[in-house]
C-alpha cells in the first residue's frame, strides 16, 4: 500500500493543484460563498476521516444547547435517502446517516437535518416555522459554497496534517495551506499524559497563528444496551466479541478487549449486510457483543437486546477548557 501511494505521487500532484485552484476561485470571488444571519460554526478536517469530528459536535452541542436553539447539519454520509432530510420519529440510520442519527437519538431537543447542499440545508432549516439560532455544520471545512462565521479544524495527534500529503499518497483533501481558514485547531485523540514539552513541539511543527487546543477520548465507564447498562470493569474479563465500523478503531479494542476476547473491524461507516449479521451471532454466540455508539444505530434491529452493547464516548479538553469555550462564546456574542 505504501508502495502504491508513492507510485500514485503525480496524481496526489495534480489533485493538489485542482484542490487548490477551486479554493483560488472561492477566495478571489470567482466562485460564491453565501453567507447566513445566524452563527454558524463548522467542525472539520483536513485529512479524510478519524480526526473525531462527532465528539467535538456532540461537545458544542453539551456546551450551547442549553442557552440556543441548536441545529446540526451533516451531508448524512452514506444515508439511503437524497435532499434535505430533517430528523423526526420515522427517521433511521439508513435515511440520515449513522452519525446525524446517533445526534438525534442523544440529543432530542436540537434539530438534526441532512442535506449535501449545506446552502441548501440551511436554507430549509431557516424557512422551519421553529428555526434555530445556531447551526453546526460537520464535516463542512472543504464546503466553500457555504461561508461559516466560525471554523473549527481537527487533526489527529498521531496523523498531524503538517506530517501528511495529499491524495492519494496521504489523506489530505487539499493542501496544509487550507488551515488557514480555520478560527482555531485542536489535535485530538492526544494521549492524556501528553506533556507540555511535547504540546509545544506539535505547536511549532503546526506553525499556527490561530488558538491552539489538545484534547482526547473519554470512554464511559459503562457500556449501554436500549435497556440496561453493566460497569465496564465488571465485563472487562468476560468473554465478548469487540466489533468496530469506524475509521480508527484500536483505542476502543484497547479499552475493553482481553486476551480471549475476538475483535471484528469492518469499514467506516459500514452497512451491515445479512452475511455480516449472521457472521457475528455465529461467533458470538451467546456472549456480550459490544459496539462502538455509531455502529450501535446500525446494529442495534438485528442483534439480540440483552445481548448488543455499545460504548459511548466523548471529548475533554486536557487543557485551556474553559478559553475554548469562552472563545465560542465571545464569537455568538457577536454575531447573535
Amino acid at each position: 500500500m505504501i508502495l502504491l501511494r508513492k507510485i500514485l505521487f503525480p496524481f496526489a500532484v495534480l489533485y493538489g493543484w485542482i484542490a487548490q485552484f477551486r479554493n483560488f476561485l472561492y477566495d478571489k470571488g470567482f466562485l460564491k460563498s453565501y453567507s447566513f444571519d445566524l452563527p454558524i460554526i463548522a467542525v472539520g478536517n483536513l485529512s479524510v476521516g478519524g480526526t473525531g469530528k462527532t465528539p467535538q459536535i456532540e461537545y458544542l452541542i453539551r456546551l450551547l444547547s442549553a442557552n440556543y436553539k441548536i441545529a446540526t447539519l451533516s451531508r448524512g454520509y452514506k444515508r439511503k435517502s437524497e435532499g434535505f432530510v430533517l430528523a423526526d420519529d420515522t427517521s433511521t440510520a439508513a435515511i440520515l446517516g449513522d452519525e446525524p442519527y446517533q445526534f438525534y437519538k442523544k440529543f432530542p431537543n436540537i434539530q438534526v437535518a441532512v442535506d449535501a447542499d449545506r446552502k441548501n440545508g440551511i436554507e430549509q432549516l431557516l424557512s422551519l416555522p421553529n428555526k434555530p439560532n445556531i447551526i453546526l455544520l460537520d464535516d463542512a471545512f472543504q464546503h466553500r459554497k457555504v461561508k461559516a462565521g466560525f471554523y473549527i479544524l481537527l487533526t489527529s495527534y498521531d496523523d498531524l496534517f503538517c506530517d501528511d500529503y495529499i491524495l492519494p499518497t496521504g489523506n489530505l483533501r487539499e493542501s496544509r495551506s487550507g488551515a488557514k481558514r480555520a478560527d482555531c485547531i485542536i489535535v485530538t485523540k492526544c494521549p492524556k499524559a501528553i506533556t507540555d514539552f511535547e504540546q509545544n513541539e506539535i505547536k511549532e511543527k503546526l506553525d499556527s497563528t490561530v488558538p491552539l487546543f489538545f484534547s482526547c477520548i473519554e470512554y464511559d465507564d459503562c457500556i449501554f444496551s436500549s435497556n440496561e447498562s453493566k460497569k465496564v470493569n465488571e465485563i472487562k474479563d468476560l468473554y465478548k466479541l469487540l466489533i468496530a465500523g469506524i475509521a480508527k478503531p484500536k483505542s476502543f479494542f484497547d479499552f475493553l478487549k482481553n486476551q480471549n476476547d475476538i475483535s471484528l473491524t469492518f469499514p467506516d461507516h459500514h452497512h451491515f449486510t445479512a452475511s455480516d449479521i449472521l457472521t457475528i451471532k455465529n461467533i458470538a454466540k451467546d456472549s456480550l457483543i459490544i459496539t462502538t455508539e455509531k455502529d450501535y444505530v446500525r446494529l442495534k434491529d438485528c442483534i439480540p437486546i440483552n445481548q448488543l452493547f455499545y460504548l459511548p464516548i466523548k471529548t475533554s479538553f486536557i487543557s485551556n477548557k474553559t478559553t475554548f469555550d469562552s472563545i465560542i462564546s465571545d464569537y455568538l456574542k457577536i454575531t447573535i
